[in-house]
């Protein structure tokens, strides 16, 4: 709970006593007029308080204002314009241990440092957070009130320092930006580069130019600076693009990052550069927002933990960009796409209750523990891979990589924010998608079980489930008396990494261009024509990632139970469309009740529920967090997702005649134009 707040003399008793301090140094005086201002909940009013007081009392704020300003004529700012808030130039490893080491063995901080006074200031993040909460008029006001009594030449000293520390760090940023056009990353995102100048290298010219004027007092053409930033960030653009073509890694995501923080810096100095405006506001101003970033920046100087979130978004963007570029496969437009899916979920559904077929009669040969799991990895990864080669379609591998596209659809908005009608639209057509394919596997795949139960026990001597496998087949349905829902979610879980799979494989063939190696590799070429080898290589380049996708979630779901048995643990899985086809071989097995089958029927929607919506979830977190990007405007969605059901319910499970214009696929996130049939 917090203290009540004191009343307005306290703010004046501690200008008084700062004032009398004998060999008051300005950080320590600073330090504790911070200190007094940072009340949680009071902050602001705190804050008004105290530049009342200052401005009640010219003399105590002189004397402040000369310390701050002796002290401003000797700091040392150019390392804190040139790293604080910038990312590191060491690989992840190197950075951790160095920041464990001073968290462990801190260095000596120096008052004369500026990167030093402020992580002696603002060392936790909360301390920090209400710097920003506080507008620019108000920090305005407290330095115009401790500047106004300084004298003239003394604060002009100080301002002239602060912009030479400043000019220094933007030629520095300016040579470093230049040089990082020759790193290897971009030269092959970008060849031209190797060609011609990039308009790094001009930023940098032109930053010299102003570091020879600006001394001398000669003509200095800013808005031409701003002009090359501004095409320097177009570039930066440019090269995010041509990633999800060409592909990331960590160190480039790591790289562009840096390029970005860096442009980012050089805009706050150069804004701190340009001549004051007539009401003298114009430095002061330009100083506020690089204050507040290197505040923000010095609170997570050592912090261990944002370092491990910035470099798990970076890994998490490199594997998730590819995932929302395929996600556009998995979603349908129009009839002809929905029949299309329909009848590839159909043929996956005949293969599902094949492979469901071959686990039973597996299980039945008695074999060792690890010679079963082996030989029930390799039946679940060869016939997932086997759908993928003849065109099928996994329902339940949807949620994953269309939650990278919802998310891709989100970050486009304006501000990082949804477009509420374009993303109710997507969720619709993602919906409608996922219940074809749900629809072709599950109906399919217990049809055939069941045809294929029945003709066993019709031709066979033998039911192929006897009552005992069929009452346990049934047990393992039971969501609330049995471990149905949580082995289901576990299944849902290995859905969820079987799309980040794909995303790395993906991404990895267009990082090391594995078409360009297959067609030219030396092995194939003796084997191979040269049609045949740029067939091989068109399609490994663009299908390894749903390949090694599929595989590696058959092996998951194969391995878990065995595991389980190692760990002594009740683990296993369970998925909408095996459970569907193990329900069918139940059925033409033994003869059960219409209430009994219904009931199992209902069970197995259940887990196919868990299945779909867990790993629909991760993915769209890991999306999120990957693009730093949120869903908002909640309510404004589920408004518009209500009314779109209401006037055409039937869209959630048919395509319309003709789709509209933002339902294409080339529609854009930022139109705000929904349906023409929605509009009332």
């Amino acid at each position: 709970m917090s203290r009540p707040l004191v009343s307005d003399p306290t703010a004046t008793a501690l200008i008084d006593r700062l004032r009398h301090q004998v060999g008051g140094d300005a950080i320590g005086s600073l330090g504790q007029m911070l200190d007094w201002v940072h009340q949680p909940g009071f902050e602001r009013v705190r804050f008004d308080r105290l530049v009342q007081a200052l401005e009640d009392d010219p003399a105590a704020a002189q004397i402040l204002g000369e310390r701050l300003c002796h002290w401003l004529c000797r700091a040392h700012l150019y390392p804190a314009f040139v790293s604080l808030g910038l990312f590191s130039r060491r690989g992840f490893p190197t950075e951790f241990a160095a920041r464990l080491y001073e968290r462990l063995n801190p260095a000596p901080l120096d008052r004369q440092r500026l990167r030093d006074v402020l992580a002696l200031l603002f060392h936790h993040g909360r301390h920090s957070d209400w710097i920003s909460q506080i507008d620019d008029d108000r920090w305005l006001r407290l330095l115009h009130s401790l500047s106004r009594q300084v004298p003239a030449s003394l604060h002009q000293q100080a301002r002239q320092h602060l912009r030479d520390e400043a000019l220094y760090a933007l030629e520095m940023l300016a040579i470093w930006v230049a040089a990082e056009e020759m790193e290897p990353d971009l030269l092959r995102l970008d060849p031209i580069l190797c060609e011609s100048d990039s308009r790094f290298v001009s930023l940098q010219r032109a930053v010299a130019r102003l570091v020879r004027q600006l001394p001398a007092g000669g003509a200095s053409d800013f808005p031409q600076l701003q002009h090359l930033l501004s095409q320097c960030r177009q570039q930066l653009d440019q090269f995010r693009q041509r990633t999800v073509l060409k592909g990331t890694s960590l160190a480039l995501g790591h790289l562009l990052e840096r390029l970005e923080q860096t442009l980012e810096r050089m805009a706050q100095l150069l804004a701190l550069l340009q001549p004051d405006s007539p009401d003298d506001r114009g430095a002061p101003a330009a100083l506020l927002p690089l204050l507040r970033s290197l505040v923000r920046a010095s609170a997570e100087r050592y912090s261990l933990a944002r370092l491990w979130q910035r470099n798990l978004r970076l890994l998490a963007r490199s594997v998730t960009e590819n995932s929302s570029d395929h996600g556009e496969h998995y979603i349908c437009h129009n009839r002809l796409e929905y029949l299309g899916m329909l009848a590839s979920a159909a043929g996956a559904g005949i293969l599902i209750a094949l492979m469901a077929l071959a686990k039973i009669q597996l299980c039945k040969l008695g074999l060792p523990p690890l010679a079963q799991t082996l030989l029930v990895s390799l039946n679940y990864a060869c016939g997932f891979v086997l759908i993928h080669l003849l065109h099928g379609t996994v329902a339940t591998k949807q949620p994953a990589m269309t939650a990278a596209r919802i998310a891709k659809h989100i970050e486009q908005g304006e501000t990082g924010r949804a477009n509420v009608a374009r993303l109710a639209d997507l969720l619709i057509e993602v919906h409608r998608s996922q219940f074809a394919a749900v629809l072709g596997n599950l109906g399919v795949a217990l049809l055939v079980a069941l045809l294929l139960g029945g003709a066993w026990s019709w031709y066979g001597s033998t039911p192929l489930l006897d009552t005992e496998a069929v009452a346990y087949q049934l047990k393992q349905l039971r969501p609330f008396t049995g471990l149905a829902l949580f082995h289901a979610a576990i299944a849902g879980v290995w859905l969820f990494l079987s799309g980040l799979i794909a995303g790395f494989f993906d991404n990895r063939a267009a990082y090391v261009d594995l078409r360009a190696r297959l067609r030219h590799h030396p092995l194939l070429t003796r084997l191979l024509n040269e049609r045949r080898r740029q067939q091989l290589a068109d399609y490994l380049h663009d299908n390894s990632g749903a390949l090694a996708s599929h595989f590696g979630f058959g092996l998951l779901l194969g391995i878990t139970p065995f595991v389980g048995q190692l760990a002594g643990l009740p683990l296993d899985i369970r998925h909408i469309a095996f459970s569907a086809a193990n329900l069918g071989y139940v059925s033409g097995s033994a003869e059960l009740s219409l209430p009994v089958l219904l009931q199992a029927f209902a069970n197995v929607l259940l887990i196919g529920g868990v299945n779909l919506w867990l790993s629909f979830a991760l993915a769209l977190w890991v999306a999120l967090r990957a693009r730093e990007t949120r869903l908002s405007r909640l309510r404004p969605l589920y408004h518009r997702l209500r009314e779109q059901v209401r006037h055409h319910p039937q869209d959630l499970f048919l395509p319309p005649a003709q789709p509209c214009a933002s339902c294409s696929p080339t529609a854009t996130a930022g139109s705000d134009s929904a349906c023409g049939r929605q509009k009332k």
